[in-house]
């Protein structure tokens, strides 16, 4: 059955029309007066609802039954990346969104070959949301992962302070850095930092580990800026 993110307070009886984009996506689909969906807003659980009317550019459907159903990952983890060139970013954030992380911070590092700032960066931040939105629209997810907005690496590094009940990992080749795995406690919450393509410069390491991250490895091998962070996110919440 198709599903939609509907950002709006949902409750069941409730006559609603469909923001724009869900809209489109239901006239798209086809879909006919008395044809079955399900919402979500974010907020925990999925309404079951049927269409009412289809106009020209509104849908109205009628929000049924509340499903308390969660498809969370078993542990809560944020992802701090250097946010990778071309359309790298938005696979990396679909396939984020749908493996189950909690929330994505973009940085912006001394080897980012991506520097967005101003209106680019409202644009891009707009885009990725969008993007979380639908692949947890396919997926199943009912929460949608927060992507904040894009930051200065080292400022964001001063700014954010540690949180006691967050564990955070830095994604490193270091010589004698620990394996993630072994260095993974049971079941705390994980803040992952990443680095762009060519990784994250000696400066920024160094402060990364000031700022309370340990050093990391998932091993000998180079990854790929886009595939390093989603390899340690589905590490930290498998079984």
């Amino acid at each position: 059955m198709p599903r939609f993110h509907c950002p709006a307070p949902l409750a069941a009886g409730e006559l609603l029309a469909l923001p724009a984009g869900a809209a489109r996506h239901v006239q798209v689909l086809r879909l006919q007066p008395g044809d079955g969906l399900t919402l979500f807003n974010g907020e925990g659980g999925e309404w079951a609802a049927t269409v009412e009317r289809m106009g020209r550019s509104e849908v109205q459907v009628r929000v049924g039954a509340h499903d308390a159903v969660e498809r969370e990952a078993p542990r809560t983890v944020h992802l701090v990346i250097g946010v990778p060139a071309n359309e790298r970013m938005d696979w990396l954030v679909e396939k984020a969104a749908e493996l189950g992380v909690a929330s994505i911070q973009p940085v912006i590092a001394e080897r980012s070959v991506l520097k967005v700032q101003g209106e680019r960066a409202d644009r891009k931040l707009a885009h990725w949301r969008g993007v979380a939105i639908a692949a947890c629209e396919q997926c199943g997810r009912n929460r949608v992962p927060r992507i904040h907005e894009p930051a200065p690496l080292m400022a964001w590094l001063a700014a954010a302070a540690p949180d006691a009940a967050v564990q955070r990992r830095l994604l490193s080749l270091r010589p004698g850095t620990q394996a993630l795995a072994a260095s993974l406690p049971p079941a705390a919450p994980l803040q992952f930092l990443s680095g762009p393509e060519g990784g994250l410069s000696a400066a920024e390491e160094d402060a990364a580990l000031a700022a309370g991250f340990l050093p990391a490895t998932l091993g000998p091998r180079v990854l790929r800026a886009e595939t390093a962070p989603l390899a340690a996110l589905v590490l930290a919440t498998a079984g």
